[in-house]
């Protein structure tokens, strides 16, 4: 095999790997990394700590390493319980394609469980909990005999529960630990919690409308299939506005640990961007609707940095 032939079967398999490992989730897994950790150095501004934040930036690359193995672990064990389904809702994806083997998921998945978990163990107990609950629970949505994803509550309760409060209290605590900050909660972590976590409910049920057809086929019950595509993008729509119009709440009644301003006027606009986009949604094209999905995700994306940024400024 030439040279050139060998470069080009890695880097498909390399592509491979990075759509197997669901690119937007490992996106909102890296901003949600960098944007706790953020929040834990704007509110341990002023305090006794001795503690040089340089040097916690080794610590932040154990945690989001350990966050990415555990990611891909979720996952990949989803997919390869959900072959048959994603040859119908996902055919891009490695296993469904056949671009890798059972065989190979296997291994990647084995191989980024217990990575992350060595690393998390090695980073610190927080770190080390987060992940192990994080696991877990994905181990649960996607695994017979529990395989908690046919039921449409414990399913969005799965997503939300680990996206919404374990991953970013336990980054929270996992860097106050780490800058050596001996201290509580902050309210501005709990208001992100509580933001995260209705928002990715929102994701939860907005998820299964463009893989209605699947779902159906292989008897998993979702709320697009219990209430209909309009209900429940009614629904998510307005989960997403309540988030917003929560936040900007927050700004208004001004908490002293974000800049009131740049939270009400980013959230404002993100609102609105949302609303307009919503206008070019046709629940009868299933592309238009993914498209739409991947935008949610954006805006999910886009609040790691937004509100970790009003703390800064704050």
């Amino acid at each position: 095999m030439s040279e050139v032939s060998q470069s080009g079967v890695v880097g498909n398999w390399f592509y491979a790997l990075w759509k197997f490992s669901r690119p937007h989730t490992i996106i909102g897994t890296s901003l949600s990394v960098l944007g706790l950790y953020l929040i834990a150095v704007a509110v341990s501004n002023g305090s006794d700590s001795q503690f040089s934040i340089p040097n916690s930036l080794f610590p932040v690359l154990g945690a989001w390493l350990a966050c990415l193995a555990g990611n891909i672990y979720i996952v990949g064990l989803n997919q390869l319980e959900d072959v048959a389904i994603d040859k119908i809702n996902k055919p891009h994806l490695p296993l469904a394609s056949g671009e890798f083997s059972r065989r190979t998921g296997q291994l990647i998945v084995g191989a980024t469980c217990i990575l992350a978990l060595v690393l998390a163990w090695i980073s610190g107990p927080f770190l080390f909990g987060m992940v192990a609950i994080s696991l877990a629970i994905g181990t649960a949505y996607s695994l017979p005999p529990i395989r908690l994803k046919r039921f449409p509550f414990w399913a969005a309760l799965c997503i939300f529960s680990v996206r919404g409060a374990i991953v970013n209290l336990g980054l929270f605590l996992h860097f106050n630990w780490v800058l050596e900050q001996n201290r509580l909660i902050p309210a501005a972590v709990w208001v992100l919690t509580l933001f995260i976590l209705v928002f990715t409910f929102a994701i939860a049920i907005f998820k299964d409308i463009p893989d209605m057809e699947g779902d159906l086929q292989y008897n998993i019950t979702t709320f697009t299939i219990k209430l209909g595509k309009h209900t429940v993008f009614k629904l998510a729509l307005w989960v997403l506005t309540l988030c917003y119009a929560g936040m900007i709440l927050v700004g208004v009644l001004r908490l002293a640990e974000v800049n009131f301003e740049f939270l009400v006027i980013t959230h404002l606009l993100a609102l609105g961007v949302m609303w307009w986009r919503t206008r070019k949604v046709d629940l009868q094209d299933k592309s238009a609707i993914a498209r739409f999905y991947q935008f949610i995700w954006k805006l999910f994306f886009l609040e790691y940095l937004i509100f970790p940024t009003a703390c800064l400024l704050a």
